[in-house]
């Protein structure tokens, strides 16, 4: 979710961090449909860091800077295949869906926070027996439970 702090206004949608160079190095770019925002982390806060290109972007976007209190320093609707450069120096870029800047109502000078949303780890299912009352050995059936309480609970 990402809060305009000085409008009270927030939209609710996925949030990823992009705080490394790779993650900064790709981006947005190739991805097709484009419904959640990426916030970028800056090494340092300067103009030439913060610049961007839309070179391989599949839909044009939502773009905010923000200074290294978080206010915005800069905001545009990016357009596929061009270059653009905050009007002043950014520490942080959030690239959004095209409408973003709307839903927040952004200006310059607005405190923009955000709360990364957790990427859900894949699970791999694991034969263990749990106090002889489950067991994943010889069995061609599965079993689900939320927790092992449960499972020690019930007969299964």
């Amino acid at each position: 979710m990402i809060i305009n702090e000085t409008k009270n206004r927030v939209w609710h949608g996925a949030v990823k961090l992009a705080d490394n160079f790779l993650r900064r190095f790709r981006g947005l770019m190739l991805v097709s449909n484009v419904n959640y925002s990426l916030v970028f982390v800056l090494p340092v806060e300067s103009r030439l860091n913060a610049s961007i290109h839309m070179f391989f972007m599949l839909s044009d976007i939502d773009v905010i800077w923000l200074d290294s209190t978080k206010r915005v320093v800069d905001f545009k609707r990016a357009k596929r295949w061009k270059v653009y450069s905050p009007k002043k120096p950014a520490k942080y870029i959030i690239e959004g869906p095209a409408g973003l800047i709307k839903a927040l109502q952004i200006e310059e000078g607005d405190l923009i926070s955000w709360e990364i949303t957790e990427d859900k780890k894949k699970s791999i299912p694991v034969g263990v027996p749990i106090s002889g009352k489950v067991s994943f050995e010889k069995t061609n059936s599965i079993v689900m439970v939320e927790n092992v309480t449960e499972a020690l609970a019930e007969d299964v």
